[in-house]
């Protein structure tokens, strides 16, 4: 299991600006261990944000993003105690939800 994301909110008024950083290796299939073997693609390939159980946001990666990525959006219409949920998935199967309440 990886580590927690980092969620970050800043409200100002009904915009939200949400900063998220991922705890992931990324390893884009192209780079050579020590000993010549291609390390194999692992790669985060979805991302999806809920604010209280709605889908607001979605995103699909691949191999050309860099490890502990870094995701900015702003939401807008939000208000104190709105929970935002973010889900990452990769492609080995692994996912991690972590969550946020607006303040």
């Amino acid at each position: 299991m990886s580590d927690p994301m980092r969620i970050r909110l800043q409200s100002q008024g009904e915009l939200t600006t949400v900063k998220i950083l991922m705890s992931h290796e990324m390893e884009s299939g192209q780079r050579k261990d020590d000993s010549g073997k291609i390390v194999p693609i692992w790669n985060i390939q979805d991302v999806i944000a809920t604010l209280n159980g709605k889908v607001v946001m979605t995103a699909e990666w691949g191999g050309g993003v860099s490890k502990n990525p870094f995701f900015q959006f702003v939401l807008k219409g939000t208000k104190a105690g709105d929970k935002l949920s973010v889900t990452w998935r990769d492609n080995r199967g692994d996912s991690r939800t972590d969550e946020a309440v607006i303040s």
